[in-house]
């Protein structure tokens, strides 16, 4: 873990490092931690960086070590026939981590494998997972993309994407229940989407190691998946996301409530159901992005909730994150204005205390600051003459309703 005085390894940066953000590449190579004050600095440096990467393998190849490229033993995952005592271990990096509330990880089950024939993304086999992709439509294009009703509506357009979403979060949900582990919901998500001939849009995506994320309880987003079995009373947040043979994402969560959980846990996933919904119900043509977040903070407001500012929502479909960028919070500075056949998400991520995050030394895992539980739920939707349509809506209910009997299991 980072120590106290620790400088960000970005060439040029200089800032502290006051998280245990660290390169995984450099660990399983066995080398000593590079760590970055941020993703993002991390990300924009790590073209230079991974020269440290194959340095290092030309120095293993030449004393004779078989390098393999997943070592037997990683610090954070053991086999899905290890003895239970084995799986309930804590990951390395949290043996001295500061947790900010009760939640605690185990470690999980390797990284599960996509058949040839399933059409993946650009990132899926990329060392680093970064999508070149999207690093280059960053640097070349400011205008929001506008799809086409063929690129829409085709045999593997943008809704059948969605649609293949919908049906896998359906089936991951129904599978939860006090004693069924997050890894279990990921083997559920990740062979629900090969099935239909979709690439788990998550898996590898900067290197996230599952096919979906689970985040419970404190846990704001991106929580990775692990043998801790859910427990009567939590929440627990499934994100899925699919990629099709189109080449299109579509990106959808929901938060679920697990055995009996008290009034507090109650309200919260009401509320962040009732943000998304008052958002969408803004979503018309000529309605400004910024706009959004100030619906959303006054319902949060209303029920006593905070709204986080880390995470936002975002442009979607041939990309899985693009601009415009969709903030949920008031006041901010969002830039755009909705047109007819813009796409994307809005996913307001609410807290019952503070709004303020962090990140467990996992590097995705975000939490809140006081401990207290965080929900959200999610759909992609395109703008439409009179409005917007939710590619991800549940069947038959075009216009979110709230149901307790969907979300409580």
């Amino acid at each position: 873990m980072a120590t106290a005085g620790t400088i960000c390894s970005s060439p040029g940066c200089g800032k502290p490092v006051a998280t245990n953000l660290a390169c995984p590449k450099c660990m399983q190579l066995g080398l000593s931690p590079a760590y970055f004050c941020t993703q993002d600095c991390f990300k924009a440096s790590y073209a230079t960086h991974k020269q440290v990467h194959t340095l290092a393998k030309q120095i293993i190849e030449a004393q004779g070590a078989q390098h393999r490229k997943t070592p037997p033993r990683d610090g954070v995952s053991c086999p899905e026939d290890a003895p239970q005592e084995t799986k309930m271990k804590l990951p390395d990096w949290a043996t001295y981590y500061n947790f900010t509330g009760d939640l605690r990880p185990s470690l999980y089950s390797p990284k599960r494998t996509v058949p040839k024939g399933i059409r993946k993304p650009d990132y899926a086999d990329h060392i680093a997972g970064i999508s070149e992709c999207e690093r280059q439509d960053k640097s070349n294009h400011n205008s929001i993309r506008i799809y086409t009703k063929e690129e829409l509506d085709g045999e593997y357009g943008l809704r059948h994407a969605c649609k293949m979403g919908r049906e896998v979060l359906d089936i991951a949900g129904k599978a939860l229940r006090p004693g069924v582990t997050t890894d279990e919901i990921d083997r559920i998500v990740h062979e629900a989407c090969i099935e239909r001939s979709c690439y788990p849009s998550p898996l590898n995506y900067y290197n996230f190691p599952k096919s979906v994320c689970t985040s419970v309880n404190e846990v704001i987003c991106h929580g990775i998946p692990d043998y801790r079995e859910i427990q009567d009373g939590d929440i627990v947040n499934i994100d899925v996301t699919t990629y099709n043979l189109g080449g299109y994402h579509g990106d959808l969560n929901e938060t679920f409530c697990v055995g009996n959980v008290d009034e507090d846990g109650k309200r919260l996933v009401k509320t962040s159901f009732d943000c998304l919904s008052a958002a969408l119900g803004m979503v018309r043509p000529g309605t400004l992005y910024r706009d959004l977040g100030t619906a959303i903070e006054k319902v949060a407001k209303s029920n006593k909730c905070s709204v986080v500012r880390t995470y936002c929502g975002h442009g979607i479909g041939s990309l899985f994150h693009t601009i415009p960028n969709i903030p949920h919070y008031h006041k901010n500075k969002a830039k755009g204005t909705m047109k007819v056949g813009h796409v994307f998400t809005v996913e307001p991520m609410i807290n019952l205390g503070t709004s303020s995050d962090t990140t467990w030394g996992d590097n995705w895992t975000a939490v809140t600051t006081d401990g207290k539980r965080s929900s959200q739920f999610e759909h992609t939707v395109v703008v439409t003459e009179t409005g917007c349509e939710i590619l991800t809506a549940r069947e038959n209910e075009p216009v979110m309703t709230w149901n307790p009997d969907l979300n409580y299991r």
